[in-house]
């Protein structure tokens, strides 16, 4: 029997994806054997993370400020929108290196199991910046699950009355598997052989 104060921390870290008890336990150990600065600055850092982020203006991606690295950057091509479900998406998107466009991220999909529709998807920011923003090619870059294909018809039939491209992202994702978890070589592929959609 632990006393309260590590009963307390265990409960909160099994909470976290991933970690049963016994990882919990040696977390908790491996923290009581640190110095009380090394302590104050993770916890310090666990505190700034939920307080200092927040979405991005323009895209939901996670910034510090008011536009993310990505929209700031004027390096970007401007005519072109990739559209991901999370910002863990839009990540590994960016580590291929093979995208050098904008993003817009749906921080979801259509889930009517979830009770989840178009409408918690914040489209019409999207749609906006379509109009707004002289965007040629949207690329949707929803998950090949079935909450992904329903998200990518209803974005394609949105877009289709705007003359703007909409391409899906193509070859090596499984269905069924999720962006963020494909590795970097089959993401590249996937990229760069997306194909026009008619919808």
């Amino acid at each position: 029997m632990y006393p309260k104060l590590i009963e307390n921390l265990l409960e909160q870290l099994s909470k976290l994806p991933g970690i049963g008890r016994r990882s919990a336990e040696r977390m908790v150990f491996w923290l009581l054997s640190q110095d009380a600065a090394q302590v104050n600055a993770l916890g310090q850092s666990i505190i700034k993370l939920k307080d200092g982020l927040r979405f991005c203006a323009q895209c939901n991606h996670l910034t510090e400020t008011q536009l993310c690295l990505v929209c700031a950057d004027p390096g970007r091509d401007r005519t072109m929108i990739c559209v991901v479900e999370t910002p863990k998406d839009l990540l590994a998107i960016e580590r291929t290196g093979s995208y050098r466009g904008l993003y817009y991220v749906l921080l979801g999909n259509i889930s009517p199991a979830d009770g989840r529709g178009p409408d918690d998807l914040n489209i019409h920011k999207l749609m906006g910046r379509v109009k707004d923003e002289g965007i040629v090619e949207v690329v949707i870059a929803t998950d090949p699950d079935a909450e992904g294909e329903m998200t990518a018809l209803y974005l394609g039939k949105q877009l289709k009355p705007t003359g703007v491209r909409v391409s899906r992202i193509g070859l090596g994702l499984p269905v069924g598997s999720a962006v963020e978890y494909v590795d970097i070589s089959t993401l590249t592929m996937s990229l760069n052989s997306r194909r026009v959609v008619d919808f």
